[in-house]
């Protein structure tokens, strides 16, 4: 079950979200609100998985209200802009939806934020029982390459591809870099930029905004800052 609440400046559009919350049996829709404000207040207080999230109100967008959340859960953004459409898979939420918003493409939505979560429930599971594989397949040109984690430098989002590199050679394939972050262990690999996963085992050094591996130096951002130092002093 995703618990998910809704943020929108207009009556109707909370309206029809509820409504179409109410056909998918995995959404439970704990609350809607008007303004951001009280939306805050009310993550602060509870659990939610997703949040559907109107771009374009009165006292703050959309996009602001996300990048004001230290931990923001996953987002569906709602709006009748297309303009806004770029930034926000810069963020990379779950999905984009332009108003009006037939019932078919908020399942199709709710269906992919369905699927993030299962895979990270089944990652947090894999790490508690401690059967994490140590090594990960993938498909690259025309076969099945096998990579040990303890190989990975880091990993780098390119345009059409994503580049793994080792100490060996760089290989390159068509996953996407957010499938590679759900998919390995979080106690050895963290995100330091949208276009970069590094291990934390091979890091040689951390400067000002910079990570050091194998003399590549490469760009913490400012999304993912904070995160990235609670994990270096918890384990200096």
């Amino acid at each position: 079950m995703i618990r998910c609440i809704a943020v929108d400046d207009e009556p109707l559009a909370l309206e029809i979200i509820t409504d179409f919350a109410k056909k998918i049996p995995f959404l439970q829709l704990v609350g809607t609100f008007e303004n951001a404000a009280e939306a805050l207040r009310f993550l602060q207080e509870e659990r939610v998985d997703l949040l559907f999230l109107d771009i374009k109100m009165p006292d703050i967008t959309g996009i602001q209200f996300m990048k004001s959340l230290k931990y923001p859960p996953m987002v569906v953004f709602t709006t009748a802009y297309g303009e806004y459409a770029l930034e926000g898979f810069d963020l990379e939420v779950v999905d984009y939806l332009l108003k009006p918003v037939p019932f078919e493409r908020f399942l199709r939505a709710a269906t992919k934020a369905l699927e993030l979560q299962t895979m990270s429930q089944q990652k947090n599971n894999d790490n508690n029982n401690n059967h994490v594989n140590d090594y990960i397949f993938i498909k690259t040109e025309y076969k099945i390459i096998k990579i040990n984690l303890e190989d990975i430098l880091f990993i780098e989002a390119l345009k059409d591809y994503t580049k793994i590199y080792t100490p060996f050679q760089p290989v390159l394939t068509l996953r996407s870099l957010k499938s590679f972050e759900t998919r390995l262990p979080s106690d050895k690999f963290i995100r330091v930029h949208r276009s970069y996963v590094v291990s934390l085992n091979k890091i040689n050094s951390v400067e000002k905004n910079t990570v050091m591996i194998a003399n590549q130096s490469i760009p913490i951002s400012d999304g993912y800052r904070e995160k990235f130092y609670d994990v270096i002093n918890r384990n200096s």
